[in-house]
């Protein structure tokens, strides 16, 4: 039995649509040079990993140029919203991240100079933390310096 007649396309290639697994066909595209001296320059700067990756992109787009006004658009439009949504959450969890963990060494090397610098026993340590997350929480995570400049002049 031919892999044809057992349902596999000998031109298929596994791979992810939509974020679910599915089947790519191989298909030979012939473009001008001009055209793919435009793959080659832009598919980099739209976040493709690959050019086929750029130029599915570039069909979808069309496609749902092609699809508006009709009712084949919402079926168009529903993953393609998903995949931008998607690819929108990742790149801010990513910067996010990267930022969180700067100002988390900054903090650190803060703490550590300070800690260095300052003779402060346990037990007052373990109050101020207490009173720290009680301000936090009433405040919502607002901090003010002025505040706590203030409240720390009042045991002079």
């Amino acid at each position: 039995m031919s892999n044809m007649a057992k349902g596999k396309d000998k031109n298929a290639v596994s791979g992810y649509s939509d974020g679910v697994r599915a089947s790519k066909v191989r298909f030979p595209v012939y473009l001008y040079p001009e055209t793919m001296k435009s793959v080659e320059t832009l598919y980099k700067g739209d976040n493709c990993a690959t050019k086929t990756e750029f130029i599915e992109k570039a069909i979808r787009f069309y496609c749902g140029f092609l699809y508006q006004n009709k009712p084949e658009l919402v079926e168009y439009l529903a993953p393609q919203i998903t995949e931008i949504t998607d690819g929108i959450v990742r790149n801010s969890e990513s910067r996010l991240s990267r930022a969180i963990f700067k100002l988390a060494v900054e903090i650190g090397m803060q703490s550590h100079v300070i800690a260095a610098s300052n003779d402060v026993d346990l037990s007052t340590l373990h109050k101020l933390r207490g009173m720290v997350i009680d301000d936090i929480r009433r405040t919502n995570g607002t901090l003010n310096f002025e505040k706590a400049a203030r409240f720390q002049k009042e045991d002079e």
